[in-house]
């Protein structure tokens, strides 16, 4: 008969790693960092881009099409960003990056958008905007802080905003839940290993 005293005493064993969550941290850590350092680097050019772009002597017409242009570049990189989750072998650190790339691409068309308008149709802000207002009042915008130093006085103007409003809502709700739902995709199709992860603890 066993002594249960013994049994009580026995050291617990080891849980076993499968081989597969087996992963050493170095490549791990070498993914984090390079998601960071490309999803800033990808912030860096495009808000460099918006500074040196010239943006001046477009009509209000120019500036429509450029808005109609440029929030479908912003849907077609997200599409292509959803594509290319599913099948990174790091599918939560490419929708963060993708998530940066969507978003600064966004707030910087919006950011460019203000600019053009308010210099083909002056007065359509409480004040002449700079590239460095627009992006503030941008930023303020999705932020929904509203300090209200600057606002939008035309129709066009309001109609403008509003849109973005409506764009941020999108972006944080639907956007969101597509990227997730890529990640999703994107480990099933690996056989949910957790290399990725930035804990050691394995995935279910």
């Amino acid at each position: 008969m066993n002594d249960p005293a013994a049994a009580r005493t026995e050291p617990a064993r080891p849980r076993q790693v499968p081989e597969r969550d087996r992963q050493p941290e170095g490549p791990r850590r070498r993914a984090r960092v390079a998601v960071l350092v490309r999803a800033a680097l990808i912030a860096t050019g495009l808000v460099t881009v918006y500074y040196v772009l010239p943006l001046d002597g477009r009509s209000t017409g120019s500036t429509s099409a450029l808005l109609v242009c440029g929030l479908l570049v912003v849907v077609l990189v997200f599409w292509w960003e959803v594509q290319a989750i599913t099948h990174s072998p790091f599918p939560r650190l490419k929708a963060i990056e993708a998530l940066a790339a969507t978003l600064v691409l966004f707030l910087l068309l919006f950011a460019g958008t203000y600019f053009l308008l308010e210099h083909s149709t002056p007065g359509s802000f409480s004040e002449p905007l700079t590239k460095t207002d627009s992006l503030y009042f941008t930023l303020t915008t999705f932020a929904t802080v509203g300090y209200g130093d600057i606002v939008p006085r035309s129709q066009a103007g309001r109609v403008l905003t509003m849109l973005q409003m409506a764009g941020g809502l999108m972006l944080v709700g639907v956007a969101a839940r597509i990227l997730a739902g890529a990640v999703q995709a994107g480990l099933r199709r690996r056989g949910h290993e957790p290399s990725e992860d930035f804990s050691s603890r394995p995935e279910g």
